[in-house]
């Protein structure tokens, strides 16, 4: 149990950095035409093009796909850049350490939060909130939204992307700590709005959300991650306005000389304030690569 819960905190960060507590309003800064997960960053004085991919984060063994495209543009890149380095040790260190609570559920959690905790846990995956009890709320709601997926062979692309860095000796660094991460999402959402978010999440919602990844539907898989019922605007202003803002503050010294393949979730691509459009302020040329 304890094994499982500790590869279960590092899904934690998956979720928490992949936009599914992400909201926005309308997808403004894409045309609808441009259907792709992988774009090109050049101009402004870059001397090799960049490029922004958005992963789901986790996918089933049997839909996980990597493009050719893809492929092609990490072979060309120097360096990888992910939300999180997880192939720091210490950061990994931190992930199994954040598994677990500073207190059990049973008394950070209300009675009544529990029992909605205990009703989900034993519909979705057949325990109860007791066996969960020692383990973080962000923990749980993990497990929970791992078994939506429907399958035992999950994979990660930030997991495919790190090995295959290694195998190419690139370097691998990332935007922000693990800790981080989680203060932004303590800012983001309280302990009843993560567990009211989960209770309006089901299995269709997650395989809607992977036959728009497997297709590249990039307006539509933002819509999927981002619904309206999902996070508020303080969520919104914590999880994806300021770290887009954050991100794309770093990104220019970081591909300035080398060419960066920036490896994000889908979430953080879209709307005024994504990445995408962010970058285009700053004078860079941004564009999907379609085939």
């Amino acid at each position: 149990m304890k094994k499982l819960f500790k590869s279960i905190a590092i899904v934690a960060v998956l979720l928490m950095s992949s936009g599914v507590f992400a909201q926005a309003k309308k997808v403004e800064s894409i045309n609808s035409n441009d259907k792709s997960l992988l774009w090109e960053i050049s101009g402004n004085g870059l001397s090799k093009s960049s490029y922004l991919y958005g992963t789901i984060h986790m996918i089933c063994g049997n839909d996980y796909l990597l493009s050719d495209k893809t492929k092609k543009a990490f072979t060309a890149s120097d360096n990888l850049v992910l939300e999180v380095n997880l192939s720091d040790p210490k950061e990994l260190s931190v992930a199994q350490q954040l598994a677990y609570g500073k207190e059990p559920l049973s008394k950070t959690l209300s009675p009544e939060q529990l029992n909605d905790l205990d009703a989900l846990l034993q519909k979705r995956t057949g325990m109860t909130v007791k066996q969960v009890d020692k383990f973080s709320l962000m923990t749980v709601i993990s497990l929970i939204t791992m078994k939506s997926f429907g399958c035992v062979d999950i994979k990660s692309y930030e997991m495919e992307f790190i090995a295959m860095a290694k195998e190419s000796d690139k370097s691998v660094t990332g935007f922000e700590t693990l800790q981080a991460q989680m203060d932004f999402l303590s800012k983001g959402y309280s302990d009843a709005e993560m567990i009211t978010m989960l209770q309006e999440s089901n299995d269709d919602t997650t395989k809607k959300m992977v036959q728009n990844y497997i297709q590249e539907n990039l307006p539509e898989l933002y819509k999927d991650i981002t619904a309206p019922k999902v996070m508020n605007e303080k969520a919104r202003k914590w999880l994806l306005d300021v770290r887009n803002e954050n991100w794309v503050v770093k990104m220019p010294d970081m591909m300035k000389d080398k060419s960066t393949f920036f490896a994000v979730g889908a979430a953080h691509l879209l709307d005024e304030q994504g990445v995408i459009n962010l970058l285009r302020k700053k004078g860079y040329i941004v564009k999907p690569i379609l085939n």
